[in-house]
């Protein structure tokens, strides 16, 4: 059987399918057999991870960590976790993976890196927990870029408000809310938008001047499947 890729997910559960619908998208292939078999732990009651992170709530580590396990006994040959803010706890769970994880945070500061030649500033938009755990700004700014971040009331009314309205279900609502906090980083000199929450993806695209973590994660998931098929 082909090389196997795991998925942790359910951090929302649109946004592993949206993942997974965007490695479908970008592998090449010309019938079912050429797609990558994917092994999916989705896991919806995982703990809210920003509260966690603020200290409100309860560590959504032991949960995640359970759907390594899983993983781990599916024998998969590297892993995804289609949640930004999940990768706050990258270390614990790459220390228990059998499997490699691929980082989102590095793919999409990749894909920054080859698409904004001659960007100077570059705004974020995530959750209150990745924005507080400094995990985007210290890469964006480590490749020679400003970053800025909604300030503290876009964040929450704009920011987390649309990303909880997608988990609702309420995509134009969300859409609108996500969009005005897009503009708002425009509108202070933000020359790239970086989508680091994979519910935001859901309702604004990648592409133009946005750059889609999702998308990202998902094209070094098949660029890593396709070395391995050729070295087959």
């Amino acid at each position: 059987m082909k090389p196997t890729l795991g998925i942790l997910g359910g951090m929302g559960p649109l946004a592993t399918v949206d993942f997974m619908r965007k490695v479908i998208d970008l592998t090449p292939a010309t019938g079912d057999q050429d797609h990558i078999p994917m092994v999916v732990a989705s896991i919806p009651q995982v703990p809210d991870r920003t509260a966690a992170i603020l200290g409100s709530g309860e560590s959504p580590l032991p949960a995640m960590l359970e759907g390594i396990r899983l993983l781990n006994q599916a024998a998969v040959d590297a892993v995804a976790i289609p949640c930004n803010t999940a990768h706050y706890w990258f270390d614990d769970l790459a220390r228990e993976s059998r499997a490699p994880i691929l980082h989102i945070v590095d793919a999409a500061c990749s894909v920054l890196k080859e698409r904004t030649r001659g960007v100077g500033t570059v705004g974020f938009l995530g959750t209150t927990g990745m924005v507080k755990s400094g995990i985007y700004q210290r890469r964006i700014e480590a490749g020679g870029y400003a970053c800025l971040t909604p300030d503290e009331a876009d964040q929450e009314k704009l920011v987390m408000g649309g990303i909880y309205k997608i988990k609702a279900g309420d995509l134009a609502a969300a859409r609108d809310l996500l969009e005005q906090a897009a503009d708002g980083l425009r509108a202070r000199g933000a020359g790239a938008i970086v989508l680091g929450c994979t519910e935001i993806p859901i309702v604004i695209a990648d592409g133009g001047d946005v750059i889609d973590a999702t998308l990202a994660l998902a094209g070094a998931c098949v660029r890593r499947f396709a070395a391995a098929d050729a070295a087959a």
